[in-house]
């Protein structure tokens, strides 16, 4: 079961998301680590913005930061995500290196997967099958309505249980690092961001009855997803 809501544009999703961001926030126990999973692409943008003015640096004791995917690219690449977030949101509110826990792209892809996975089970609890319980993940949906680096077509991603593996995405940068289908069914938290006309038919491909698109196999995964767009679905 998925919870669809429409605003009037993006800079209005963006702020809504960050408002609920750290109303969860406020009411976690913050005894414990919290994880986050971020996204790369234009709305996370926004999104940091908006928390940027929203929170207090204190907002984010003990939340410690994970990725969705990354671009295998040097960190300090215009196509890396954790640029995108360390420009927009770690400077800003201050977050403590500690919490932050990039993907190593600067080593081999290999142990850029087994260190991201080692990292990320470090803070979480895990399943019985060895799946991470990541407290809350940041997706994006592309025109494909890929998720993460899951695109369409990707057949070795329907059967892994791999937390973390590499891919060849069908646009550059192509070699990307992503968390698989196992550990966003795991989550405790799933929220998309669907933000851009050119996505809309995809959304509704992907919540339409026996769908098999990337964020189709998302949804049907998990007993509820939030799904926030900036278009009718």
């Amino acid at each position: 079961m998925s919870g669809c809501t429409a605003f009037t544009d993006k800079a209005v999703l963006a702020e809504h998301a960050a408002a609920q961001w750290l109303e969860r926030l406020a009411k976690r126990d913050a005894g414990r680590p919290f994880t986050v999973a971020l996204s790369g692409g234009r709305t996370p943008r926004l999104l940091y913005e908006s928390v940027v003015e929203l929170a207090r640096p204190s907002a984010f004791d003990n939340v410690h930061f994970f990725w969705g995917d990354e671009r295998v690219v040097p960190p300090t690449d215009d196509e890396s995500n954790f640029k995108l977030a360390d420009l927009g949101l770690f400077r800003s509110l201050r977050i403590p290196p500690g919490q932050v826990h990039r993907v190593q792209t600067e080593r081999s892809e290999t142990e850029a997967v087994q260190l991201a996975t080692d990292e990320l089970q470090q803070f979480t609890d895990s399943q019985a099958d060895g799946q991470p319980v990541i407290d809350l993940v940041f997706l994006g949906m592309g025109e494909d309505a890929h998720v993460a680096s899951l695109f369409p077509g990707d057949t070795e991603a329907l059967e892994s249980q791999a937390v973390y593996r590499a891919v060849t995405g069908p646009k550059p940068p192509p070699r990307r690092i992503t968390l698989g289908y196992p550990a966003l069914a795991a989550a405790r938290e799933v929220w998309v961001l669907a933000s851009g006309e050119g996505k809309a038919e995809a959304l509704r491909a992907s919540l339409a009855k026996g769908s098999d698109t990337p964020l189709a196999r998302v949804l049907q995964s998990r007993e509820h997803t939030e799904i926030l767009t900036d278009f009718k679905p």
